[in-house]
């Protein structure tokens, strides 16, 4: 808990926390595409978060024109970033999530990652929703070109495109 308060607090600096520790946890209203299960503290389905669009547009919205190593040239990439996003279910930044892709690809991502580097949930190219043929429709996107030292292996298999869903881990003994 005292971790959390203290990620609440440097949240809170930045004026995103307040806004999201006060905002509840809509009922989608379109089609499902995340789902956050796990050591959370706002669910709307069964002890789980879920989200559609509509709802991931409502976080402050980033942009980034990026390389990556799995497309050409630079393309610009919108969505909120997963700070944000785990800040509205009142997850921990202690701990790691296990991302799933919807072919069934699991990454763990250490929460630590979204501290350190401005991890997006890429969910628009070019100003369109990102389709599945464009590593949609949700992609786990770091800062590549900001950060030329995150093009790594061990962050390349960090970035899974196709996410489905995320379960959250607390550090041991923590929440």
């Amino acid at each position: 808990m005292k971790n959390l308060a203290i990620v609440w607090l440097c949240l809170g600096l930045l004026g995103i926390a307040p806004a999201l520790a006060n905002a509840p946890l809509p009922t989608p209203q379109g089609p499902v595409l995340l789902r956050i299960s796990g050591e959370i503290a706002k669910a709307n389905s069964e002890g789980e978060a879920h989200f559609d669009r509509q709802m991931l547009q409502s976080l402050p919205q980033h942009q980034r024109c990026t390389t990556t190593p799995w497309t050409d040239g630079r393309i610009r990439y919108q969505g909120p970033l997963m700070r944000d996003l785990l800040a509205w279910v009142g997850a921990p930044i202690d701990g790691s999530m296990l991302a799933t892709a919807l072919d069934g690809f699991r990454a763990e991502i250490p929460l630590s990652d979204l501290v350190h580097h401005d991890v997006m949930l890429a969910i628009q190219q070019e100003g369109q929703p990102l389709a599945m043929r464009d590593l949609g429709p949700l992609f786990v996107l770091y800062p590549f070109d900001e950060k030329p030292e995150l093009l790594n292996e061990l962050i390349r298999f960090r970035s899974v495109w196709h996410l489905a869903g995320l379960h959250i881990h607390a550090l041991e003994g923590r929440q």
